[in-house]
């Protein structure tokens, strides 16, 4: 059985929201909610289980479409408020193409509650403060990415703080939350917690470490793995990377599993679950491999240098170098001496570019414009 797949381009949040609430009600067609051009034409029908299909910009020229089913949304939710302390009202501060923009408004209607939307666009501190004194129910959540809570953070005046211990729990994802950052957040008594997951676990599925609900983790030769009922139904119309990515294992009492392998490295310690980087991310820099997602973390916990980017370049001498970009001057010898100390000296960056980090709607750096305007200034 099939079910029609409705196209939602550039859709206000209380478009998408209404068409969610049908969705879960078991009602209407599945949608895409989307921002710019679509990588390619939308079939016009998608398997009755799909609800959802999230375009992700991904890594490689055919990005992918992760399709979630309905069950997979609202256990995602149910996880969450358990995680959390209960059903709450949500502040929507993140774009609701995204999987946590989207999952701000699946736990609203899950929750019965009216979430409060901030305007689409460029993130503005003063109008996230203005729209948080709108929650009116005793429990206040919202979900944030790095960059937006530490502009809140640095903004002038003692109304952002104030605006942000309003909330019970801020959720902080989408990519690793700078030390500085949490402790600077701990040090004025803001709850955060931080997120781990993607489309493909219909958005954060481990908070501090901790798998939340009924997903499980696991570590295979070094890359996580996560298995629970908030898995998507696979990539729209591409089978083989849908087998490729999500495996079914059985174990010694040939109890099935299905697991998504996530791409990315870590350990699993006491229940624990720590990301250290990507499988993707491992240069191999004379001989050695270096992390480039642990060298960000390194670098990322130096003072200033919270929203610093590392990414890799060609070397005529070492094959690659890994490369900081910062939007703030550093010293480029101060900064390997850090490195070297605590992940040895093939980690250290051979140089450090200065520039704007570009970044993409959901607040994550653009890493491939990052890179394209490197290339281009080194270039010149």
């Amino acid at each position: 059985m099939t079910r029609p797949l409705v196209s939602l381009p550039g859709a206000p949040a209380a478009l998408v929201l209404e068409a969610l609430a049908s969705i879960l009600a078991g009602e209407g067609p599945a949608i895409l909610p989307h921002d710019g051009p679509l990588s390619r034409p939308l079939p016009e029908t998608v398997p009755q289980r799909t609800a959802l299909v999230i375009e992700t910009s991904g890594s490689t020229d055919r990005p992918k479409r992760v399709a979630l089913s309905a069950d997979a949304l609202l256990a995602s939710a149910a996880a969450s408020d358990s995680a959390l302390g209960g059903p709450g009202q949500w502040l929507l501060a993140l774009p609701a193409t995204y999987i946590a923009g989207i999952n701000v408004l699946v736990r609203s209607i899950a929750a019965q509650t009216t979430p409060v939307l901030l305007s689409p666009g460029h993130f503005d501190p003063v109008a996230f403060v203005s729209v948080a004194h709108e929650l009116t129910e005793p429990l206040r959540y919202t979900s944030l990415v790095p960059a937006q809570l530490s502009r809140l953070l640095d903004a002038p005046g003692d109304e952002a703080v104030a605006a942000l211990k309003r909330f019970d729990r801020i959720l902080v994802g989408g990519q690793a939350t700078p030390p500085n950052l949490l402790a600077r957040c701990a040090a004025l008594g803001i709850r955060v917690t931080r997120t781990y997951g993607s489309s493909e676990t219909s958005g954060g599925c481990v908070y501090d470490g901790v798998p939340i609900g009924q997903v499980e983790a696991r570590v295979v030769d070094g890359e996580i793995q996560l298995a629970g009922p908030v898995l998507a139904e696979g990539y729209l119309d591409d089978p083989e990377r849908s087998e490729a990515a999500f495996v079914v294992h059985t174990d010694d009492t040939f109890s099935t599993r299905r697991w998504y392998r996530t791409g990315d490295t870590g350990t699993l310690t006491d229940g624990l679950l720590a990301v250290s980087g990507r499988l993707d991310d491992v240069i191999i820099s004379g001989g050695l491999k270096v992390s480039l997602g642990e060298l960000e973390t390194a670098v990322r916990a130096l003072p200033g240098l919270h929203g610093a980017v590392v990414i890799s370049e060609a070397d005529e001498r070492w094959g690659e170098v890994p490369v900081v970009v910062s939007d703030v001057p550093v010293e480029l010898a101060r900064l390997r001496s850090a490195v070297t100390a605590t992940l040895g000296r093939a980690a250290a960056p051979a140089r450090v570019v200065v520039a704007p980090i570009p970044l993409m709607p959901s607040g994550k750096p653009d890493r491939r414009a990052l890179r394209a305007a490197v290339r281009t200034a080194s270039d010149r």
